[in-house]
């Protein structure tokens, strides 16, 4: 065999020997020719879903918008008190509390009627002394005693707005508010044929919004300077008249009540009626009605 034939086997031998080696020393899933690959591509970012992502993501303005839309949906606070010297400065003849001092005049008002434990009781003493007063009437207990509030009228007294049921104005929404004005006013004046313009407040409390309406609608809120506290646990006649004197003056308007509640006893007010009148005469005072002491209409 020539020599270089020889050379040729020898290097051909080699290559075998190697790749027979490199064969033995790979995985066999590393040379399956039909087997995929994956391979890790980054995924490309689409601009619409980054927009649709960005949507969910509050920004500062929007969750402000959305804030505010909260607050609308929300019931509104409820408003400050204001007390009834503020209320008489912001709303001077809307919002009263007293007549001119500079007169020695005075106002009897009486509560809470038609009562028919206490109410003839009271206009008996009016009748016997010819002094005439106002009587601020609840619209649900005239519905039940017509008779009184006719009679109250006829003895020429005057009749004020108490509310339908004795609410608590503060408490009401305005629609609630209204209707328990608007509903004593329709019952009073089926009954008497009048319909007043003065109110009264349950408890002389109210909200200066609904001041505004009454001044709107040709009402006058009347509350009181003397309180006889005839209502607190039923006092007696000297009682009655004790608080009465402390902070009377002239252009008064005196708190009583010719109607009760549950288990309240108005008989400190009856003793003490016939007393506080002669009183009042005797200091020079002329009783008078609240249109009177006011200058105010009392009905439409």
């Amino acid at each position: 065999m020539p020599k270089q034939t020889t050379k040729y086997l020898r290097r051909l031998l080699s290559l075998m020997v190697i790749c027979a080696v490199v064969t033995t020393l790979l995985p066999a899933s590393s040379i399956h020719s039909n087997e995929t690959i994956d391979v890790f591509v980054p995924q490309q970012t689409n601009d619409t879903t980054v927009k649709k992502k960005a949507k969910k993501q509050p920004s500062p303005n929007r969750s402000g918008k959305q804030n505010e839309n909260r607050k609308k949906n929300q019931p509104p606070k409820r408003a400050v008190k204001v007390s009834w010297v503020k209320l008489q400065q912001q709303y001077p003849g809307a919002f009263m509390m007293s007549g001119s001092r500079s007169q020695k005049k005075v106002a009897l008002t009486f509560d809470d009627v038609p009562d028919p434990r206490y109410t003839p009781a009271v206009l008996d003493i009016l009748a016997k002394h010819h002094i005439r007063a106002t009587f601020f009437v609840v619209g649900d207990r005239a519905s039940k005693h017509p008779a009184l509030v006719r009679r109250i009228k006829n003895e020429g007294h005057i009749i004020g707005n108490h509310s339908y049921n004795h609410a608590i104005f503060s408490k009401l929404t305005n629609a609630q508010f209204q209707k328990q004005i608007l509903q004593t006013n329709r019952v009073i004046k089926n009954i008497s044929g009048l319909s007043p313009r003065l109110i009264r407040p349950p408890y002389g409390d109210l909200l200066p919004q609904q001041v505004v309406w009454g001044k709107q609608n040709g009402y006058t809120i009347v509350n009181w300077d003397v309180d006889s506290e005839d209502w607190k646990k039923n006092p007696s006649s000297d009682v009655v008249m004790s608080n009465i004197n402390r902070t009377l003056q002239p252009g008064s308007i005196i708190l009583q009540h010719a109607g009760g509640g549950v288990g309240q006893s108005l008989s400190g007010t009856i003793e003490a009626l016939p007393i506080l009148i002669e009183e009042l005469q005797e200091k020079g005072y002329e009783l008078v009605t609240l249109p009177e002491l006011l200058g105010k209409r009392a009905y439409r």
